[in-house]
């Protein structure tokens, strides 16, 4: 309690009165903003997350805001964490339906206020000592929480204080006062309620001065960012006497509007649009009629099984009909000036590859959300590799192209402690009225945006999609599963019977994977595991089409103990790195993406994922080689590392975290031979294990400027200070050491060559090993190096952020730790736990230790709070061990103690880097390891708390 009160007392003291104080206590007062830095939903939920109970009292709450805390509070509820929310019908803003999802959260009790004006935003959170308020301008609405400009201020009390106690007692007045949230309550609320009638009437005003006349509406369509950028793409890809370009789009995004636009601007003498689905090309038929509001219509037709018109100026066939023979023969191959195929990821099957052939428009145009392939063959190759633009899912919602969505992970069904999920084989158990009751009380709690449910729902297998169709349909749930087994003709009829509203969800397996356009979807549901990141995109973006029936669309995604978990935050990300740091980054992030749409993890479902991430081996060579061919497939050419980067592919690390270098790899998976010497080989792995981390620009940048030409120490500081000004000659001479080897133990050349540079002490020249200069005459070699360069400078920009310094929370090993600090040698191997020496006190700890540790090793350290951290000794050791002394006096003798975690060893060799912390005094003990050897305890202080996030993880098992 007296270090809450002293830890308050300072931080007020911090935020109200000097801002200098070095002290960065965890209840410092602070603005709370919408940036790209934070926003105001991740500090709630915060909140949230670390309370004992709480109080919102907001004027407007939309449906999506809500959404946004849904799946903390169902966590929440489990805890037994109760709270209580005051809002009004202010404005007539909330709207009924708001009302009935607050009516479904049973940890929280809800009031209306009749209060003329009320107009609060306060969020109160209750702690074991204290409250923290969260006062300003934010309602709970989507936009409020991530996006506009709001200022809130954070502040937290004593329980005692008279502040909270203010703020409590007028919030529990006007509770008092209040109606509690009702059914009843709503029906009579449904009754009265009438929206902002006004803009919806000039709405309807605009619709139809629109609807007067096509032809000015067609001039009126505006592009938007995805269609600007990509027609400058392909005006480009023109100018330079392109005739072949491929556009890369989320589905949903207007690759259609964008061609049809193209198109209107080309002003072909005749035109040929290529697609698989008759669905499609009724849809791209209508869009492009909208657009090309005024040629006639008698210019527009169709090729089909059914419709054989071969003459219209715009031609929209579909490939199974184009491809035969008989059909494509009768036109002469420069028929179409322009050609469009939508789907282009298909263009490389047979039926495609007649058509693509046999026709030489002068510009011919793919379309696609999707251009990676499971097989060898390439949509790139197919247009030349020419990419005129790309737009992939976060970009596309950032931009608010497409519909905003909330993702909720949530456990599947669990059945006598085992998860019943789609690799369980027994059909009786994936569609038992018990598992079917589970999975409409998720469905129901996440609920869908509208007045009507139209969902889809994902599964595995065609009997499941039956036995569940048939399950909804006896629970009143009008539903209908299809396969591919369906004909045509069936499926457009189920589907209209979906968006009409006479069906509430469609079951199915892949069948709606690509090329079915249905916006009113506001609800998608998966009932399978994420077997392809590709997929799981696609299934998602079925919902992703704006509709007026809709402001977000709900995806509830039930996740079994499947070890392709790790998937999800691929895909959810768009980050196709296989870095296993930045996934577990984005599962704990609260708010991961740009814009309204959030990512949410019920806890049970969240660990899986953490444990799937864990197990799995993301730099398996199947892996990095399904990776390298398609980046190869991508850009037409053997790929270097930094095209990896550069086509947002596996990140180079992950590749040289299984390769000695890159070279090893093009020997084994490529008809690449040996081409460079054995020692030329060793030089490599030295700089991909020791300088393309980018850890320090010094270590690249002292190589890349003596390859250029001598230099003496002075000249080499002194350019090196022109890039970053607070370059220390010593962070030079331990570059100068690991360039030339002498930082590293004896027989370093058997596995890293002979050295790079060499430093003639009597005339103080720097320059490079005649060895090294001449395995760079080896063009091969010389690329790899400057590739490996290229690599440095990136990952020192992007990861370091140009600091030669540590970075509280990046990952660092020990190795990394001595560079930074310039110990005289690699010492690294032998600091193990904690070392003291240079000046510097570095601790390592991995939180959770294997449960086959030996007896000796098996320290139990702890985290007290975010603040405070129960730290062990190595054994044996006691209060009069010389080294235990020196640990407790490390504030005496100027030695700064750096405290490193990671939560546990299957994370590898980095660590968290949580910053300075300091021997608590008083707190020293001396106890006994489970083998019996003697050992000593005490508390450190962190100089900074422990982030929110970076502590869950940490902390929990």
């Amino acid at each position: 309690m007296e270090h809450l009160i002293d830890d308050l007392t300072q931080s007020l003291h911090k935020g109200f009165i000097d801002r200098s104080l070095v002290h960065q206590g965890h209840h410092v007062p602070k603005l709370v903003l919408n940036n790209r830095e934070e926003n105001v939903l991740a500090t709630l939920i915060d909140e949230l997350e670390k309370c004992q109970s709480f109080m919102i009292s907001v004027a407007f709450i939309t449906p999506s805001g809500l959404q946004s805390l849904k799946s903390h509070l169902f966590d929440m509820a489990q805890r037994g964490v109760k709270g209580k929310i005051l809002t009004s019908n202010y404005l007539g803003f909330n709207t009924p339906k708001v009302y009935e999802e607050l009516m479904k959260l049973d940890n929280v009790e809800v009031r209306v206020t009749d209060v003329s004006g009320f107009h609060a935003k306060g969020y109160i959170f209750d702690h074991e000592a204290y409250s923290t308020l969260v006062v300003g301008s934010s309602n709970l609405t989507s936009n409020a929480l991530k996006v506009n400009y709001e200022h809130n201020i954070l502040l937290s009390s004593h329980q005692n204080g008279d502040l909270v106690h203010k703020v409590k007692d007028q919030f529990n007045d006007l509770w008092e006062e209040s109606t509690p949230l009702t059914e009843t309550w709503i029906e009579a609320y449904r009754e009265v309620y009438q929206p902002q009638m006004t803009q919806r009437l000039f709405e309807e005003s605009q619709k139809q001065t629109l609807l007067e006349n096509r032809i000015h509406e067609a001039i009126k369509i505006e592009p938007n960012l995805m269609q600007v950028e990509a027609l400058k793409g392909l005006d480009a890809m023109r100018a330079q006497g392109e005739d072949k370009a491929l556009i890369i789009s989320a589905t949903g995004t207007g690759k259609t509007i964008m061609s049809a636009l193209d198109v209107r601007a080309f002003k072909p003498k005749r035109f040929l649009f290529v697609v698989h689905s008759e669905t499609i090309l009724n849809d791209a038929l209508a869009a492009y009629r909208k657009v090309l509001a005024d040629e006639n219509e008698a210019d527009f037709a169709k090729l089909t099984g059914t419709e054989k018109h071969l003459d219209a100026k715009y031609l929209f066939a579909t490939v199974q009909t184009m491809s035969k023979p008989d059909i494509y023969q009768q036109f002469d191959p420069t028929t179409f000036d322009y050609i469009v195929f939508d789907e282009a990821h298909r263009s490389a099957a047979a039926t495609y590859q007649r058509i693509f052939h046999y026709f030489t428009p002068k510009f011919m145009l793919g379309m696609t959300a999707t251009p990676e392939r499971s097989d060898d063959l390439s949509v790139f190759a197919q247009f030349n590799h020419n990419v005129a633009y790309e737009i992939r899912l976060q970009k596309a919602l950032e931009s608010e192209i497409l519909c905003p969505f909330h993702y909720f992970g949530v456990s599947d069904y669990i059945q006598e402690g085992q998860v019943v999920s789609d690799n369980t084989k027994d059909l009786k158990l994936l569609a038992s009225e018990d598992r079917v009751k589970y999975i409409l009380e998720k469905t129901h709690y996440y609920g869908y945006s509208g007045d009507e449910l139209k969902g889809l729902i994902f599964v595995s297998r065609k009997k499941e999609a039956k036995a569940l169709a048939q399950k909804l349909n006896d629970k009143g749930i009008p539903t209908e599963a299809l396969t591919g087994s369906d004909s045509q003709k069936h499926r457009n009829a189920v589907i209209q019977q979906l968006r009409d509203g006479s069906l509430n969800y469609i079951i199915t397996v892949d069948l709606f994977n690509e090329g079915i356009d249905i916006p009113e979807i506001n609800q998608v549901v998966m009932l399978r595991s994420t077997q392809s990141s590709i997929i799981f995109v696609q299934q998602l973006g079925r919902g992703l089409r704006k509709s007026a029936n809709k402001d977000f669309v709900t995806v509830i995604d039930f996740i079994g103990n499947y070890k392709n978990n790790y998937m999800i935050p691929i895909a959810l990300s768009g980050d196709y790195t296989h870095n296993k740091d930045k996934y577990r980054k984005f599962i704990s992030d609260y708010a991961p993406l740009k814009g309204v749409s959030t990512i949410n993890f019920e806890e049970v479902a969240q660990k899986r994922i953490f444990d799937s991430i864990q197990s799995a081996t993301l730099n398996d060579k199947r892996i990095i080689f399904k990776a390298f061919k398609e980046v190869k497939a991508r850009i037409g050419r053997t790929p270097e590392l930094m095209d990896f980067i550069h086509q947002h592919s596996i990140a180079p690390q992950v590749i040289l975290s299984k390769y000695k270098n890159y070279e090893e790899f093009l020997i084994e998976k490529t008809d690449i031979t040996e081409r460079i010497s054995e020692n030329a080989f060793k030089n490599l792995t030295f700089i991909s294990r020791e300088l393309a981390k980018g850890l320090k620009h010094t270590d690249h940048t002292t190589l890349e400027l003596l390859m250029k030409q001598d230099e003496s120490f002075e000249q080499l500081v002194d350019k090196l200070r022109q890039s970053d000004s607070e370059v220390e000659p010593a962070d030079v001479r331990t570059s100068l050491k690991i360039l030339d080897e002498t930082y590293f133990s004896e027989n370093i050349d058997e596995r890293y060559g002979t050295p790079l540079v060499e430093w003639d002490k009597d005339t103080n020249r720097i320059k490079l090993t005649e060895q090294f200069k001449a395995n760079l005459c080896n063009e091969a070699f010389r690329r790899h190096v400057e590739d490996l360069i290229a690599l440095a400078k990136y990952n020192h920009e992007h990861v370091y952020r140009n600091q030669n310094k540590l970075l509280l929370y990046e990952r660092y090993s020990r190795q990394d730790f001595v560079k930074i600090m310039n110990w005289d040698n690699d010492e690294s191997g032998v600091i193990n736990g904690y070392k003291q020496k240079h000046q510097t006190l570095p601790i390592f700890i991995t939180y959770h230790k294997r449960e086959d540790i030996s007896d000796n090793t098996a320290y139990e350290d702890q985290f007290i709070n975010q603040n405070e951290l129960k730290w062990f000794t190595r054994a044996p050791r006691t209060l009069d061990s010389d080294e235990v002394k020196k640990v407790m006096q490390h504030q005496e003798r100027n030695t700064p103690m750096y405290l490193f975690i990671k939560k546990e060893d299957g994370e590898g060799t980095d660590f968290y880097y949580l910053g300075k912390a300091r021997f608590m005094p008083g707190t020293e003990a001396q106890t006994k390891m489970p083998d019996g050897k003697d050992v000593v305890t005490m508390h450190l202080a962190l100089d900074t708390p422990v982030r929110d996030d970076i502590y869950r993880y940490l902390v929990e098992k």
